[in-house]
Parts: C-alpha cells; sequence; structure tokens
C-alpha cells in the first residue's frame, strides 16, 4: 500500500491500543484494523471458542434514531419511530419490546439485501420514540442516507460511529463483564441496557457475530481505551483481531454482508426466512415482497448452503459443480474452520442439490474437489436466553 493511500485510511478510538499489542493493521471498510495479533489467527479463534476474546468492531455503524415529536407516551411515541422505518425493513419493530435487540434487513426495491442489521428499542421509558441502530461498516453512509431520506422531517438519525464499539465473546465473557458491570449478567441474547462505568454511560448488548454468548459495548471515545485495558487486564481475554473474527462467523454460518448477502440476494435466497417477521409477511408491506413472499412459497433459483469441503479451501468465487460436472452455484465464503480442523464454505447452488448429504464438487485451483451440503451452523450457536419475566 502506497503512502497516499494509508493517509486517506481512517483510524479508530482504539489505534495505538493495537499498535503497542502488536496488532498487524491492515485496510478495512476504509480504516486501519487489527487482522491479527502476534500469536495468529488460529490461537485468537480458538481461544475465543474456549475463553474469551476482545474485538475492536469500532468501524461498524452505530446510530440513534429519535423521532422529533414525542407525544410523551413512550409505548406510542415507538410505534411512530417504528412506523417510520418499517417501509424499508423485513423485521417487526413495533413489535420490539423494552431492551430487545432484532436483527433485520434494508431491501431495495426488487427486494434484494442492501444490508444486514441490527434495530433495537431502549429499555428506559424516558427514551420512548428511540431506535439503536447499527449497520456494516462499508455500506453506513449510503445506509444511514437511505434511512434519512426516508424519515426526513419526522426523525433525526445521530452517528454514533466516532466511538468504540468493543465485541466480547466467548464462554468465559459473562464472568468477564460481571466483574466489571455487575448488571450485564442479567441481560438475555438480543437484548440491551445502557449501563454507568468508571463515570460513563455504556450501552450493553448481548449479542455479536462470532456464535458464542458475548456483549456488544459502546463507549463514548474517551473511555475507550480504558474499557479497553480493563477487559484485557482479565487474563481469560485475549485481543482478537479480524481474521479470527471472519472464521469464527464462517464456522458459525452467519452471512457477511458484500460476500454472502448483496442487493441481489434475498432473504429467503439467503437463507434468513426468520428475518421476515409474521406480522410483515402477513400484510406484505415491504419492500420486494411479491418476490420474497413467491420464494416463501417455493420459487427460489438459488438458496444458500453450508459445505464440507475435502481438501484445500474453496475460497469466494469458486464454482459449484454437480456430480456431473455441471456448475450449479458458487463459493461465496470459505476457509478453514480451526474448531473442525477441516475446509468449509458458504455459497449459492440450484435448490435441487441443497439437502444436506448432497454430494457435490467444488473448482480449487483449476481442480475439482469433493464438497458435501451440510446443515448450518458448522459449529453450534452458544447464545444465552432469558426466559420472559
Amino acid at each position: 500500500m502506497s503512502e497516499t493511500q494509508d493517509e486517506l485510511l481512517k483510524t479508530v478510538a482504539l489505534n495505538g491500543e493495537h499498535v503497542t499489542l502488536g496488532g498487524r493493521m491492515v485496510p478495512f471498510s476504509g480504516y486501519s484494523l487489527p487482522v491479527q495479533y502476534p500469536t495468529g489467527i488460529i490461537a485468537e479463534h480458538k481461544w475465543t471458542r474456549e475463553h474469551a476474546g476482545l474485538f475492536d468492531v469500532s468501524h461498524m455503524g452505530p446510530s440513534f434514531l429519535l423521532l422529533n415529536e414525542k407525544s410523551g407516551d413512550p409505548q406510542r411515541d415507538h410505534e411512530a419511530v417504528a412506523a417510520l422505518v418499517e417501509p424499508l425493513v423485513t423485521g417487526d419493530i413495533r413489535g420490539l419490546q423494552p431492551g430487545q435487540v432484532r436483527y433485520t434487513l434494508l431491501l431495495n426495491h426488487e427486494g434484494g439485501t442492501r444490508d444486514d442489521l441490527m434495530i433495537a428499542r431502549p429499555a428506559d421509558p424516558a427514551w420512548g420514540g428511540t431506535l439503536y441502530v447499527i449497520v456494516n461498516a462499508g455500506t453506513k453512509e449510503l445506509d444511514w442516507a437511505h434511512i434519512a431520506a426516508a424519515t426526513s422531517g419526522r426523525a433525526t438519525l445521530n452517528r454514533s460511529d466516532d466511538c468504540g464499539l468493543l465485541a466480547l465473546q466467548g464462554p468465559d465473557a459473562v464472568a468477564v463483564l460481571s466483574a466489571i458491570v455487575p448488571e450485564v449478567a442479567g441481560l438475555g441474547f438480543m437484548t440491551y441496557r445502557s449501563f454507568k462505568w468508571n463515570g460513563t454511560t455504556l450501552v450493553i448488548s448481548r449479542s455479536g457475530y462470532t456464535g458464542e454468548d458475548g456483549f456488544e459495548i459502546l463507549v463514548p471515545p474517551e473511555s475507550a481505551p480504558a474499557l479497553w485495558n480493563a477487559i484485557l487486564a482479565d487474563a481469560r481475554v485475549k485481543p482478537i483481531g479480524l481474521g479470527a473474527r471472519d472464521s469464527l462467523r464462517l464456522e458459525a454460518g452467519l452471512p457477511l454482508y458484500g460476500h454472502d448477502l448483496d442487493d441481489t440476494v434475498s432473504p429467503i435466497e439467503a437463507g434468513l426466512n426468520f428475518a421476515v417477521s409474521k406480522r410483515r409477511r402477513e400484510a406484505a408491506d415491504f419492500p420486494g415482497a411479491q418476490r420474497i413472499l413467491s420464494e416463501l412459497s417455493g420459487n427460489l433459483g438459488r438458496i444458500r448452503v453450508g459445505l464440507f469441503v475435502e481438501g484445500a479451501p474453496a475460497r469466494e468465487g469458486a464454482t459449484i459443480v454437480d456430480e456431473h460436472g455441471t456448475g450449479i452455484g458458487r463459493v461465496t465464503s470459505g476457509g478453514f474452520a480451526p474448531s473442525l480442523s477441516r475446509a468449509i464454505a458458504l455459497g449459492f447452488v440450484d435448490p435441487r442439490h441443497a439437502a444436506p448429504g448432497t454430494k457435490l464438487q467444488v473448482a480449487v485451483r483449476d481442480r475439482l474437489q469433493p464438497a458435501e451440503v451440510t446443515t448450518l451452523p458448522f459449529v453450534p450457536h452458544r447464545y444465552v436466553r432469558k426466559a420472559a419475566s
């Protein structure tokens, strides 16, 4: 990379911490971020599965959408702000309970995916009429412009991507974080709240993109280094880079926008049927509803599957072929799975070849290697859900 290109990269609030820890900094979504630390990607991956890994995901797009004119009734104000967002997405935003987080999809008019994102309703009634919205780094400028245009004059979008956004993931995550912020142990998967720590406010959700139990923490930039180091002071935690973050999400069978999802891929093709909420299906009031409802009834030309691959990993773009050597799809994400000691991949195939156990092949370096369709996720999720109160 040239010096000029390097100067154009943005840096996160924790840039100095990564450099001090020996992070290998690389360009990613316009930022300089650590792809790994000295122990390496495989060691970081395994540590996260066995203990707790700390990731810097400050390049993502956290923001808050605030209703301009509030009635003072928290439920009515929530319904009002939800009504502004729902025409853009697949999820039941109106039905969010206080403190609940929902994974949903931002669609284009053809039912393709503009982005996948998280939308949450604050637990505190004083914040009625507000939504906490987190979009992907590579699409955040377009996403925010799209949301702002759709809600113009009725709500205000305040971006918070100058803050630190940390992800603490792994089986020891709750024990580690509750030693610093005791109340977080009460959160269940896909819920969030605001907490006080060291004189500042942290916005913490029990969520993540590794398949493990864990948390995502929004922290003001001036407090980010102190929080990062307070968490790393626990011997159960190690810093983890972008490389292991990708291999962890791949094992968890989770799609990555720009690879397994793009503006041509519908939620149903991606196997994300759950993200199209029941009420929204019945109302058919989301972009591309005709296409998506037709696909839900079985009119699909392709569908995302998981593959066990024999031999070397099949990378993005590799052709998937059937037993006769006919091309039936392509790999969208692939790599080595440290937890399984084998190559795995995600890709799209003709639905006639999507049943688990189907024998296929993938083209790797101009050579066909055996592959087999398997159920997702490759490695079981370990989310912690709480009983409804």
